[in-house]
């Protein structure tokens, strides 16, 4: 079943097509990949779907509803959470300051209350702080609540930056390169974070330029160039795949890294 559908999604830039004419179903409890070279509109897909940008033309639906138009806020609350490529972490804040932070933008009560402090607002706050460290648990990094985001190693930095995103509850998360400047031992961490994600019923969709670990993790891979999609297929089938080879990789060697 899909949960997102894209329709002819078209995205210019002044003259510039980030994204033409695209074609996409984002299914229902999987982990989907979405590779291609730099410039092939990946960014900008997700973009799209999350409301930062509004499209040229085109459809996008979430659980058959149209999307587009709607403010990012308001489709973070309908279940569509994501990552950046850039930190976007409150340095100077604890880990749990950082994704009680992020519980902030689905908060019922109006600001006033929670000023007041009226007891409705301390009952959001306190059901708010007990999510946190539920995800917290959840996501190993209970341990290091009290710790400051910019004291965190890298990985840590990169996992944080998922804790946030899961603080608005979403059923489908966008992961921009989540794997950008972590070493072996890090990537394998957030690799079995993401899994766990999935198994607990979330959907994933991935963009990341690492090669082995896409071909690893996503069970459905498709291929952007020039903001067209160009393949659309299991790893095996995008691994065997010229037209992604010359496109994407671009030299023999590197396409053998990717099948193996």
């Amino acid at each position: 079943m899909a949960l997102i559908e894209v329709r002819n999604l078209t995205k210019h830039f002044g003259g510039l097509a980030a994204i033409s004419e695209l074609d996409l179903e984002i299914l229902d409890s999987e982990i989907l990949g979405v590779i291609g070279p730099n410039g092939a509109g990946k960014s900008t897909l997700f973009n799209v779907i999350s409301g930062f940008y509004l499209p040229t033309k085109g459809k996008v639906t979430f659980k058959g509803r149209d999307i587009i138009g709607l403010k990012a806020h308001r489709i973070a609350e309908l279940g569509i959470g994501r990552s950046f490529q850039a930190s976007t972490l409150f340095m100077n804040l604890t880990v749990f300051d950082n994704v009680l932070i992020g519980f902030h933008m689905n908060y019922k009560e109006a600001a006033w209350k929670s000023f007041l402090h009226t007891p409705s607002a301390l009952r959001e706050e306190r059901g708010a702080k007990q999510r946190v460290m539920e995800i917290l648990e959840f996501i190993g990094l209970a341990e290091l609540k009290d710790q400051f985001a910019n004291n965190l190693p890298h990985g840590h930095q990169r996992i944080l930056g998922v804790c946030i995103a899961l603080a608005t509850q979403p059923e489908l998360l966008l992961l921009d390169e989540p794997l950008t400047g972590m070493h072996t031992e890090e990537i394998s961490t957030m690799l079995d974070l993401i899994k766990k994600l999935q198994k607990s019923g979330m959907t994933i969709v991935l963009v990341e330029h690492n090669m082995e670990a896409v071909m690893r993790l996503c069970e459905r891979i498709i291929v952007l160039n020039h903001g067209k999609k160009i393949a659309e297929g299991s790893p095996e089938e995008i691994s065997d795949n010229q037209e992604v080879t010359e496109a994407y990789l671009g030299k023999e060697e590197e396409s053998k890294n990717i099948a193996s």
